[in-house]
């Protein structure tokens, strides 16, 4: 491999524009005569005009007199050694000083005129102000040549260093960073928990890197791209370095984003060198993350014509992905949260052959992605694993990472020689709900009306079957949310009709409790609202899971679907349908908030009293909750 360690330095433009620069500034400052002039009083001035030894006056509208002496006078005036001096570089001396008034002075010059002592010749001119005359002659070509410099700066990325620096002449170069193979850092599969499924796939694109000849002599194809789909946070650009990792190859990254300029055409070129280089480092790995900044469906942005430069720059790609051979080496991993938008001629068979999903953790992969990210922090034996998996459902890998490290930050705060079990709960419940504010004030009346309000949750999902179970409720502040009730959300890869409207049930269980014995209802019931009236939505237009409208999906995948799939007295039934299930959940909520009033009440007046209850509390006062938990017995099979 060639050493780059001796590189040629380029010239740098920047020691051009600071020449430019001071060859300005030494015209404007330097340039005629510009000797000092020697001040003296007015004083002074008076009297080597009584003495005949002044040749000229100049007037300056500012008061300020400018004289110069005879030469057969300038050594009577400053001795005959200065006099020869200047009488051998012939130059003038010059004086300056300032005059009461220009009237006094043109009459005191009329009057030395007059008997013969000044016999040159008075002359009024306006001032030149040091910083206009700057303005004037020298900023417009430090504005010019600073213009320049960030057109230059712009057009090579702001450096001259780095991938796709170097200038102007530079700007359609590839921007991607390399990472060699042979580096001691490599990420492997070892590093990825969870995600088995993803990694089996792409074991197949590393088995083909490290043998390419297995396949290629049976004639088959590995397929030239693939595309990691899922939410942010789950690990796609992870899996993908761990790809490169494990086949030990060169690997490209970059971004989307990276292609795009506002220059006509970089776009275009930056893919031509990206592909171009991918085939000299072949066999190697050329990873895009958030490709659908550039991958975007053409011709569906009302905004621009079909010759912009997104579009360009991926009709080049989709030229470049077709215009090297099969079996080149070169195989591109893509990563995108935004599937629905990509355009499908780059998701065809030889451009993007597969979609590998890169979903959510579910219990099991939660465990694992805990355990990676608890090797670093010095923990409590009261940690337990299982707990933290089960209480962070929908979390990413990036919010388990971020759960873990507020954690050992609340420990360090505390003065903690270890990460307890608390400090991770502390942890969870920040990130889901915010900082604890417990210096916000209170009224008895609020405090009463929050207690009542989390507590009608806590009853409804303590006597409904499929509701989430209850951990913790809280009437502490947090975030913006006034009180807060925690749940063990089931993990369902399939939702049924009456799970939903238990949950729909459970969530209306505060403002139900608000009215029946406040005889009042407040603004503290928003977020619940807003979350039934969706799930009503969803469950009539989308799921048809309504009596009037079965069987029916209105879900429109188009990005720019400008009118409803459905008309104007199907909207109007939707709409009916959603408030008369709203309405009955509601009907249904009061009722079992009346069937158990003793109990709600007392579990209202525990959370008043203690500001935070736990499942235990409930159980002491409704008994045990008859339904079990899903999540224990996918952790006792899991054991087994």
């Amino acid at each position: 491999m060639a050493n780059n360690n001796n590189k040629k330095t380029g010239f740098n433009l920047g020691w051009l524009y600071g020449i430019i620069a001071m060859a300005l500034l030494g015209l404007y400052f330097f340039s005629g005569n510009n000797e000092a002039p020697r001040r003296i009083t007015y004083s002074q001035f008076r009297e080597y005009v009584q003495k005949g030894w002044v040749e000229a006056v100049i007037a300056y509208d500012n008061r300020k007199v400018e004289l110069t002496i005879l030469p057969d006078s300038v050594g009577a005036v400053l001795g005959q050694a200065v006099a020869d001096e200047y009488q051998k570089e012939k130059r003038s001396v010059r004086m300056v000083t300032d005059a009461g008034s220009l009237e006094s002075l043109d009459e005191y010059l009329n009057t030395q005129s007059a008997e013969g002592n000044f016999k040159g010749e008075l002359i009024y001119k306006k001032a030149d102000h040091l910083f206009t005359g700057f303005l004037v002659n020298v900023l417009p070509f430090i504005l010019i040549i600073a213009f320049w410099v960030l057109i230059m700066r712009r057009m090579s990325g702001g450096s001259n260093s780095g991938p796709g620096g170097g200038g102007v002449f530079s700007v359609g170069k590839s921007r991607a960073q390399l990472f060699e193979k042979g580096k001691g850092d490599r990420i492997t599969f070892k590093d990825v928990a969870g995600q088995a499924e993803a990694k089996q796939e792409v074991e197949e694109i590393v088995e083909f890197l490290k043998n390419p000849q297995k396949y290629t002599e049976l004639g088959g194809k590995i397929p030239k791209g693939a595309l990691l789909v899922g939410p942010p946070g789950t690990g796609k650009t992870l899996l993908a370095k761990a790809v490169a990792g494990e086949a030990d190859v060169p690997f490209f990254s970059l971004s989307g984003s990276d292609f795009v300029e506002m220059f006509v055409g970089v776009g275009a070129s930056r893919v031509r060198d990206l592909f171009r280089q991918a085939k000299e480092k072949a066999p190697c790995i050329i990873f895009i993350d958030e490709i659908d900044a550039v991958g975007r469906a053409r011709g569906k942005n009302p905004a621009m014509g079909g010759n912009d430069e997104r579009e360009s720059t991926l009709n080049q790609l989709l030229t470049e992905m077709d215009g090297f051979g099969t079996n080149s080496g070169v195989i591109i991993l893509a990563a995108t949260n935004r599937v629905d938008i990509l355009d499908k001629a780059l998701l065809r068979a030889g451009r993007f052959d597969r979609q590998i999903h890169v979903d959510l953790p579910d219990l099991n992969e939660r465990k694992e992605v805990f355990g990676v990210h608890l090797r670093p922090l010095k923990l409590s034996p009261d940690v337990d694993v299982d707990l933290l998996a089960r209480q962070t459902p929908g979390f990413s890998g990036a919010d388990i990472a971020n759960v873990c490290n507020e954690a050992a930050l609340i420990a360090a705060r505390s003065g903690k020689k270890a990460v307890e079990k608390q400090d991770f709960l502390s942890a969870v419940d920040r990130i889901i709900g915010g900082l604890e504010k417990k210096t916000k004030i209170l009224t008895q009346e609020e405090k009463r009306t929050i207690a009542l309000h989390e507590a009608g949750h806590a009853t409804l999902s303590w006597f409904l079957e499929w509701a989430d179970p209850l951990i913790k409720v809280t009437i502490v502040p947090r975030g913006r949310a006034l009180g807060a009730a925690w749940y063990l959300p089931e993990e369902r890869q399939i939702t049924t009709r009456e799970q939903m409207l238990d949950e729909m049930c459970a969530l209306l269980g505060g403002r139900a409790a608000e009215e029946l014995f406040t005889g009042h209802i407040s603004t503290g019931a928003m977020n619940d609202l807003e979350r039934v009236t969706k799930q009503a939505y969803g469950m009539i237009a989308y799921a048809g899971m309504s009596e009037k409208l079965p069987n029916v999906c209105y879900y429109n995948q188009e990005e720019y679907g400008f009118t409803k799939p459905y008309s104007e007295a199907t909207a109007q039934l939707i709409d009916n349908e959603s408030k008369a299930m709203i309405a009955e959940q509601y009907e249904r909520a009061k009722r079992l908030l009346l069937e158990h009033r003793e109990g709600h009440a007392e579990l209202a007046q525990l959370l008043m009293d203690r500001e935070v209850i736990f499942a235990e509390d409930a159980e002491r006062i409704f008994g045990k909750r008859p339904w079990g938990s899903r999540s224990d017995e996918i952790l006792e099979n899991d054991k087994a």
